[in-house]
């Protein structure tokens, strides 16, 4: 009989070696949410909704993994085989794109009556949920918006993508269309994302404090593994694409030589030096910042002076859990999450992270101006 080749006896490892690892004891996601839905009844509709999610961002988790081996990466096609259209991003679509998009669509519309209508940012127009499930009436009290993956590209890499989604209170007038939608951030009730990396991380809040969930790959279940996240209130990341950086303005390239010349300036005036991180996907980046404090950053440029990041299913939800895990989410000039949106597609500079980095980059900001040339910098 062939010896383990994990064993301490055969690989002189000075640490014994356990064939069956032991499982921490865990909250499930469910347990959370029934408990959170009744110390806060007002959850308490949205909580086969949120259920739901987790199972949909858990099954997306899974077609990640096998995009290569079950061809469900790259470009997507049509029946013909012929490359999609561009959506409405002016984007190409991805395979994942288009298969994670009906996922999240059916689980906040087929979940539960809570959801009246969603809108994708993988589809033109805001749906009701009598249309997506071919339902002959829409009820709910509330509205989704979601990117179903975020930094889809990123899956041809093999590098991590995410999916984002939050949700708001169905305004009955008008009736739900895009008019329900064009709320402000400081309006939703409710956001999270899932990051699909090395391990599936699924992170919520419901508006009182940020909760991470951890995707156990054997029993297919979340469990409740980082209680009460909190971001430090000055960190070193500097999540920028600094491949743009001569097409930023000249404010934003003021910041960015500012700090990795200087330092990060913390709010008992002491410095830290900046470390540059950037993975290409929102969620991945956010993430990083959630957890190790610093600042992403993804601000306009000469060919898109409102960046690239879309307000309702993007900036909105992910400042919503920076600011409830004690960070901010900034557009260079004030909270994201008081822009009044005027269309369900809109962009806006977005800035994501700890308090004192976010306030650092706005003092950059006020002091240079948008019109100063960049070598007064």
């Amino acid at each position: 009989m062939e010896a383990d080749p994990l064993s301490s006896s055969s690989s002189g490892w000075n640490v014994p070696y356990k064939s069956h690892l032991e499982k921490k004891k865990l909250r499930t996601f469910s347990r959370f949410l029934e408990v959170q839905c009744w110390k806060s009844p007002e959850m308490a509709p949205l909580e086969q909704t949120f259920a739901a999610v987790a199972q949909a961002c858990a099954q997306i988790s899974r077609m990640v993994q096998r995009a290569q081996t079950d061809d469900i990466y790259g470009v997507a096609t049509g029946k013909d085989g012929e490359q999609l259209e561009e959506n409405v991003q002016g984007e190409v679509q991805q395979k994942l794109d288009v298969v994670c998009n009906e996922i999240m669509l059916r689980a906040f519309c087929g979940s539960s009556d809570s959801i009246a209508a969603v809108a994708s940012e993988e589809e033109d127009d805001a749906r009701l949920c009598s249309a997506v499930m071919d339902n002959q009436v829409t009820v709910g009290d509330y509205v989704a918006v979601f990117d179903p993956i975020d930094g889809s590209k990123n899956v041809d890499s093999s590098l991590p993508v995410g999916t984002i989604f939050g949700i708001y209170k169905y305004k009955r007038t008008p009736p739900a269309g895009t008019g329900s939608f064009l709320q402000k951030g400081t309006e939703m009730v409710a956001a999270g994302y899932a990051l699909y990396s090395a391990t599936t991380v699924l992170v919520l809040t419901m508006g009182n404090g940020v909760d991470g969930f951890t995707l156990d790959p054997d029993k297919r279940e979340f469990f409740h593994t980082h209680p009460d996240m909190r971001i430090p209130a000055c960190g070193p990341l500097v999540c920028f694409n600094e491949g743009l950086f001569n097409t930023m303005s000249p404010p934003i390239r003021a910041y960015l030589k500012q700090v990795k010349t200087a330092g990060i300036v913390k709010s008992d005036g002491t410095k830290i030096a900046a470390s540059g991180r950037y993975v290409g996907a929102l969620v991945a980046d956010a993430h990083n910042v959630l957890i190790n404090g610093g600042l992403y950053g993804y601000p306009g440029t000469v060919t898109k002076p409102n960046g690239k990041i879309r307000l309702m299913y993007e900036s909105n939800p992910m400042a919503m859990i920076l600011e409830q895990a004690g960070g901010a989410g900034s557009t260079g000039k004030g909270r994201i999450r008081e822009v009044e949106p005027t269309e369900i597609h809109q962009r806006v500079p977005t800035f994501l992270g700890s308090v004192d980095n976010i306030f650092e980059l706005e003092q950059c900001v006020q002091y240079y101006g948008e019109d100063d040339e960049a070598d007064s910098a």
